[in-house]
């Protein structure tokens, strides 16, 4: 498949892959990367799905795709392209190599009947013009676990913490994640292989940190929870002064949680811990003593765009009733274009083309950003990217797309 560049698009050959990779580690800034990450990434990619594009014998462009799975409102898991692995050489800018590689990815992602696809934004301000539209927020947070404490729930004394080998404990662990997966929109349901890349700790990353680290929460024999962390120790004028970092956290239900976060913050000789990634409704916000002094703050994380309207809108459920007819502008998928009439409620939803008039106007980047319920077409409405032309229906739709748990995509890929 050729490009507008004339450079050739196909799809990657295993005896392709170390070329590919180096193409793409030198497009992240050429940082030296290890052998394990290589060996893990290898392991991971599915190369029917992921692409090389060359001029002539010089490799110029990667981009891929993971078949996941979503948690969307309502519980479902909908098939989703995770986009991944975008690079295009600095000497090929401006040529049509993304665009090429955009097109042919969301053709694919058509054809093998995934309604949604998903990506991390090394730059925000490229996808939306391929209908990517921001669709979660994370939490990020450094607590001086010197003067924060926690009040924590009944329950959490009876949660037994202790260290384990992170490996040790990684069939549990992953089970304890897949246990949470539908209860939270944008969370994945992970091919077999994906929980090994939660454990990649080449020492040459990190930055004078320990080892990774794991603890577990129990009740009565059985794993409930777990909390993966590095500690780097500091010292100043007034003494020790460590911080904990941590990677990941997942708990079954509040007082293993709260078990997990009291320890977290309770390390000996470490004054802040370091929170990266996590959900903007995440539960220790509301058990901190002082909230102020755990220096919250929000940005972009997980990016969306539907690939089918009428599959992916129906694949949700909704807080409230809502009957509203969309006209939906997508040139990147024009299959997209046009009107669409959504009814729906919590039990289910129907999407059908329609000839009714039109309710809402909004390209697919604003429908993208909505889907999983964390940002308001209100707030859409208001920064004028969606026009109402029915009075009444922008609210409608605007309370009934909301999910009542913040939407989260848990881990880059």
């Amino acid at each position: 498949m050729g490009t507008e560049s004339g450079t050739e698009l196909r799809t990657l050959r295993p005896e392709e892959f170390d070329r590919w990779w180096d193409h793409l580690v030198r497009a992240f800034g050429g940082g030296a990367a290890s052998a394990e990450e290589r060996e893990l990434d290898k392991s991971l990619t599915e190369f029917d799905r992921s692409l090389a594009a060359w001029d002539g014998d010089a490799l110029v462009g990667t981009s891929g795709a993971f078949s996941f799975r979503m948690t969307v409102p309502g519980g479902a898991v909908v098939p989703t392209a995770g986009v991944t692995m975008v690079s295009v050489s600095a000497t090929h800018r401006r040529r049509g190599v993304l665009t090429s590689m955009m097109r042919r990815l969301l053709d694919d992602a058509r054809a093998k009947g995934e309604p949604l696809a998903a990506l991390f934004a090394s730059e925000p301000a490229i996808y939306g013009r391929f209908g990517y539209g921001a669709a979660t927020l994370q939490l990020i947070a450094e607590i001086d676990t010197g003067r924060v404490t926690l009040a924590v729930p009944e329950g959490t004394d009876e949660r037994r913490v202790r260290y384990v080998a992170p490996a040790d404990v990684l069939a549990e662990c992953e089970a304890v994640y897949a246990a949470l997966v539908p209860r939270r929109p944008g969370m994945l349901a992970r091919r077999p292989g994906w929980e090994r890349a939660a454990l990649l700790d080449p020492e040459s990353e990190r930055e004078g940190a320990s080892a990774l680290q794991c603890v577990v929460a129990e009740q009565d024999g059985e794993i409930t929870g777990y909390a993966r962390f590095r500690t780097k120790m500091g010292w100043g004028r007034s003494g020790h002064d460590g911080t904990v970092t941590l990677e990941d956290l997942a708990a079954l239900d509040p007082a293993s949680e709260a078990a997990l976060w009291r320890f977290l913050l309770g390390i000996d000789l470490m004054t802040t811990l370091k929170v990266r990634a996590r959900p903007v409704d995440d539960a220790w916000q509301y058990l901190v003593s002082d909230i102020r002094r755990c220096l919250p703050q929000t940005r972009d994380a997980g990016y969306v765009r539907l690939v089918d309207v009428g599959a992916a809108l129906s694949a949700r459920t909704y807080l409230t009733p809502v009957d509203v007819v969309f006209e939906v502008e997508d040139a990147f998928c024009p299959w997209n274009a046009g009107r669409w009439r959504l009814t729906g409620d919590p039990k289910g939803a129907s999407c059908e083309r329609t000839a009714d008039a039109a309710d809402l106007v909004l390209s697919a980047r604003e429908l993208g950003a909505a889907y999983l319920g964390g940002v308001s077409l209100l707030s859409l409405a208001a920064a004028g990217r969606v026009r109402e032309l029915r009075p009444g229906a922008l609210t409608e739709a605007s309370v009934a797309f909301v999910s009542p748990v913040a939407p989260w995509l848990p881990h880059g890929f």
